[in-house]
């Protein structure tokens, strides 16, 4: 509608969101097209990790009512601090550029030519931060994003237009990527941090205009799928010349150290990005000497959360780097936690609904195993799985996740762990019965909806099977019972109840004696889970 702001903090919060999300669903695509500079197949999880530190930082600035300048600093200071790779650290100083052009800006008086200035402004920082950029990269695919919309800004187009222009020029620049760039053409895919750029312009371009999807040309995927595998490619990490290690790090410096800094990094090897500004910078080369790099760092200044990986090896093939196996899952309350680490569980908590990535990757790194099998146990905390999944194997961890999308189907795969089988039958056994396990669960509406049972209001007690909402009354008992009946209609010999932080442990007996009474042969167990939100979650085998 005219006159109303169409960039403010509470859309730029769920751009960050629809963009996480969108990198989530397309990590592993990313992953598997990551050829270039080197094939170590981790670009999607890259973007992931970055944007994911980029949306909590804007969370948390959100939460103290920032304005949009605040908003956006958040999240160019959060990608910077948690940007990986090369085609992370690209996007964090994209970021910073936007950041830059538009914070200090009315939200309200922000025009389709200042968007489309953002984004030139982002393309040309994308550029600036590499010491040799290569065409058919993201950066030719930001370049075309932002002269299509400046294109589109010149003809009196609205911001929403603009970013749709933007969106679709951005596809039709990764389709060119296999033109410019030989090894891509070789390989048969498109660039794959230009692949995770489009997923972000798409996100932006969804909320700005409301469409999902959007018409012809963005919905278009001709972009190749790899036709060989990542260790297949004809130039790999090992080519001789190719240098041995990513080096990573955050730099305490002042502006006036870093020229020095990028000169006594370009000799040692490639891939050379340097983003952020007096007093912190994000460092990132590709080198065969590692404490060289690091050397540099400390005559700049101080250089710190060093990172430091191999690269002559692809993401995800590595040999398990010992020790015993280990489980780790994601437990929504204190009982349930509880429950897990008496099956010697390693286990993740929050307050925040799922965990992070790096609360994940800390609690596989924490269980000191060599093997270690994941249970995300909620449905959004899949991806985050994946993600820090992805980051421990190339570590040398063998890591495999078993998509659990409730708290009672981790207890079921749970149950079944038997460190004593190898590892695939191991993981074989516990996929199977996390799968057999139907999940349901009850819990309270705290605003009207609309919901596949139907219109709620704030009170409304709300019975869940396997997502979706198929009762709404106004009493818990009655919901909680009308529930596990509708699980057992199809079947069952076990009913597992877990009683909520919010609730008694009558309303679980009031449960198990309805089953008792009408399936007398179904086999019930009551936990004390502790979890918010939901009085009562319910899985039945």
């Amino acid at each position: 509608m005219v006159g109303q702001p169409v960039l403010d903090a509470k859309v730029v919060l769920r751009w960050c969101r629809a963009a996480l999300a969108g990198l989530a669903e397309a990590r592993e695509e990313i992953d598997a097209l990551n050829v270039y500079p080197v094939p170590d197949g981790d670009t999607g999880t890259n973007l992931y990790l970055t944007l994911e530190s980029a949306t909590e930082a804007a969370e948390r600035a959100h939460r103290e009512n920032a304005a949009l300048g605040p908003v956006l600093a958040a999240i160019a200071r959060g990608a910077l601090l948690g940007a990986r790779g090369n085609s992370g650290v690209i996007l964090a100083q994209m970021f910073r550029a936007v950041a830059d052009a538009l914070g200090t800006a009315d939200d309200t008086a922000i025009q389709p030519a200042m968007f489309a200035a953002a984004l030139t402004d982002a393309a040309d920082a994308g550029y600036a931060a590499v010491a040799h950029p290569v065409e058919g990269t993201m950066l030719s695919v930001a370049r075309a994003a932002a002269q299509a919309a400046t294109e589109r800004a010149e003809t009196g187009a609205s911001c929403p237009d603009a970013a749709l222009a933007a969106a679709r020029a951005a596809h039709e620049a990764l389709n060119r990527t296999p033109d410019q760039l030989e090894i891509l053409r070789r390989a048969g895919v498109v660039d794959a941090g230009g692949r995770g750029l489009t997923v972000v312009l798409d996100a932006l371009d969804m909320i700005l205009t409301g469409r999902r999807p959007l018409d012809h040309p963005r919905a278009v995927t001709e972009y190749a799928v790899p036709s060989v595998t990542v260790d297949t490619v004809t130039v790999d990490a090992t080519t001789p010349g190719s240098p041995a290690y990513e080096v990573m790090y955050l730099l305490d410096a002042p502006q006036s150290a870093i020229p020095t800094l990028r000169t006594m990094l370009e000799p040692l090897g490639d891939s050379l990005i340097v983003v952020g500004g007096e007093p912190l910078w994000n460092v990132h080369v590709h080198v065969d000497d590692a404490g060289a790099a690091i050397e540099a760092g400390m005559v700049a200044g101080r250089p710190h959360r060093i990172r430091v990986t191999y690269l002559a090896e692809p993401l995800g093939r590595p040999e398990p780097n010992g020790g015993a196996r280990a489980v780790v899952a994601f437990a929504a309350g204190d009982g349930l936690a509880t429950l897990f680490e008496s099956a010697g569980v390693t286990v993740v908590q929050t307050s925040v609904g799922r965990p992070s990535t790096a609360e994940m990757l800390a609690a596989i790194e924490r269980s000191g195993a060599g093997e270690v099998v994941v249970l995300p146990n909620a449905r959004d905390g899949i991806a985050v799985a994946e993600a820090a999944a992805a980051e421990a194997r190339s570590a040398g961890v063998r890591v495999a996740v078993i998509p659990t999308r409730a708290q009672v189907q981790g207890i079921a795969a749970a149950a079944v762990h038997e460190p004593a089988r190898t590892f695939d039958a191991d993981v074989v056994a516990m996929t199977t019965a996390a799968g057999h396990t139907r999940h349901g669960a009850v819990t309270v509406a705290i605003r009207e909806a609309v919901t596949s049972a139907g219109v709620c209001q704030p009170g409304d007690v709300l019975g869940v099977v396997e997502g979706d909402f198929v009762v709404i009354g106004d009493d818990v008992r009655a919901v909680a019972v009308g529930v596990v009946e509708r699980m057992l209609a199809a079947g069952g010999e076990l009913v597992t109840v877990v009683a909520g932080s919010e609730s008694d442990r009558a309303l679980a007996d009031t449960v198990t004696d309805a089953v008792r009474r009408s399936h007398p042969g179904v086999d019930t167990v009551v936990y004390l889970g502790g979890q918010p939100r939901y009085p009562l979650l319910i899985g039945v085998e």
